[in-house]
């Protein structure tokens, strides 16, 4: 599990290698990840964007960026957390993301950005 903690909102991630499958003659291989975004903070936050850079072992980048996570602009009272499962599909059978949630402190509502760390994704029948 990968974890980080920025302005009191811990993300914690793990990543699971679903399989393979063919597309325009050409094999893709499939990842999906939980997220647990955690307040530990004393304030009310709320996730309101997000955006990730998804890097393939072929020096392939790929930037996303939309609103919430999977639909929802989750509230987080101090002490909550969310947890959502989403996925990728590379070229290769390895690479990694990071990235970033966009946030706004609720009783004052300034906006920050909580850092998504960097985390790995391989297939499993690739590792040594």
């Amino acid at each position: 599990m990968i974890e980080q903690i920025t302005k009191g909102i811990k993300i914690s991630i793990e990543t699971e290698f679903e399989g393979t499958f063919y597309k325009d003659d050409h094999i893709h291989y499939a990842f999906s990840y939980e997220v647990v975004i955690e307040n530990q903070s004393p304030e009310v936050a709320q996730l309101i964007a997000r955006k990730w850079n998804i890097m393939e072992a072929l020096n392939e980048n790929e930037i996303v960026i939309g609103e919430g996570v999977v639909g929802e602009k989750p509230v987080l009272m101090p002490g909550d957390r969310h947890t959502y499962t989403s996925g990728c599909v590379l070229k290769s059978p390895f690479g990694a993301m990071k990235g970033s949630y966009l946030m706004v402190n609720l009783s004052n509502s300034k906006q920050f950005k909580v850092t998504i760390p960097t985390f790995k994704l391989s297939a499993s029948f690739a590792q040594n």
